[in-house]
């Protein structure tokens, strides 16, 4: 393989790594590419991960399977990066599953009515109106991020016409791309299941290898998902088999995701991160500028030279320094309770990253962030300059 042909072929990786559904309209270049080195595409995953891919003249599709079913540091979010919330996770498949019988085309007002009636069937207990302003965002917010997935296309009209109640919206419904959402390993109507994590459970469960081989396979597959969607490898997370196996093949398998990806490998005692150099395969970006990237900063650098530290006294650090830095940061940091919103997205920013977990009264400070430390200042002494 010539390194043109290998940098093509992990351009399409990546641009599949950070954008699983590419469609022709919003990602024309990455889907040639991806469709170019499709083949070699298709063998990498299935043998390293397992995972699907499918792709056609409109769309390329990664399948992936999300490593574990218990992490909630990284939901939706739309254009104005605000994260969905139940509402809209129940709008949003609500709004799926009516766009399913939906004709080719439809309007954000009948999308509306339909969302409204699929609420009130029988069993459902979602009480669901349009009758506010919040209400009728949040089913904008699911409109928004459905165009941005490329299953509608506006074709005339604009959301917040709709908002104040002045017009109405007219959207293309794109089929192929609305039927290639759906991640599960099984379809939803044949889970059987009662409750909500068995549920979960059953659409993502893989079947039990019955050879050494086949476990082995599947230990490699699992790790090598969690090198490449979790910002933090962790041993203390992983299982005893997973400890040994990953042990034993840990060069061999952070070599092919570097080759395949462009990602590099920060072993430490505690684990393993795949640094991204360029800064593109991450929802998350750390450090950043602008008051809550600042503030984040502050914490991570505050919290890495501690185990924990208690809510109370981190809003109090907050505060401090958002009167310290008042002449940088945005109108409002020094009023009373503004420290506490500071407070609650940077931790959210380090609790996607894998850097603390947060606990009802305080947080509690995980291995990576000591990389956020800083060093006692090192003091060169300089010659005079003789006449």
């Amino acid at each position: 393989m010539t390194d043109d042909e290998l940098e093509r072929r992990r351009a399409a990786l990546r641009a599949l790594l950070r954008r699983p559904l590419l469609t022709a309209d919003a990602d024309p270049e990455e889907l040639v590419l991806v469709r170019r080195c499709q083949a070699e595409l298709r063998d990498w995953l299935s043998r390293e991960t397992g995972w699907r891919l499918q792709v056609d003249a409109e769309t390329a599709r990664l399948f992936k399977t999300a490593p574990t079913l218990s992490d909630g540091t990284h939901p939706a979010r739309g254009k104005s990066r605000e994260p969905f919330g139940r509402r809209r996770y129940v709008v949003l498949c609500l709004a799926l599953a009516v766009l399913e019988r939906a004709d080719a085309q439809t309007t954000l007002g009948r999308l509306a009515e339909e969302v409204l009636n699929a609420a009130a069937e029988p069993g459902l207990d979602f009480p669901f109106t349009l009758d506010s302003r919040a209400e009728r965002a949040d089913l904008v917010a699911v409109v928004r991020i459905l165009l941005d997935w490329g299953v509608l296309r506006r074709v005339a009209g604009d959301e917040e016409a709709y908002l104040t109640a002045t017009g109405d919206v007219l959207y293309d419904v794109r089929r192929n791309v609305l039927a290639a959402l759906l991640t599960g390993v099984r379809g939803p109507s044949t889970v059987t299941a009662a409750s909500f994590d068995e549920r979960l459970r059953a659409l993502t469960e893989e079947p039990v290898p019955d050879t050494d081989d086949l476990r082995n396979q599947a230990l490699r597959r699992r790790l090598t998902r969690r090198l490449l969607e979790d910002p933090v490898l962790y041993f203390e997370d992983l299982d005893e088999a997973e400890r040994a196996y990953l042990t034993s093949q840990r060069h061999a398998i952070t070599r092919r995701v570097e080759e395949a990806t462009g990602l590099v490998p920060e072993v430490r005692a505690e684990g393993i991160a795949m640094v991204d150099p360029e800064d593109e395969l991450t929802d998350v970006r750390m450090p950043e500028q602008r008051t809550d990237g600042h503030v984040t900063l502050l914490v991570a650098e505050y919290l890495a030279g501690r185990a924990e530290a208690d809510l109370d006294e981190l809003r109090a650090f907050v505060r401090k320094a958002a009167s310290e830095h008042t002449a940088y940061w945005r109108k409002g940091v020094t009023e009373p309770g503004a420290e506490g919103e500071l407070l609650n997205v940077a931790l959210e920013k380090l609790a996607a990253l894998r850097l603390v977990v947060v606990l009802p009264d305080r947080v509690r400070a995980l291995p990576a962030i000591a990389r956020y430390a800083l060093d006692e200042p090192t003091i060169r002494e300089t010659r005079k300059a003789h006449a």
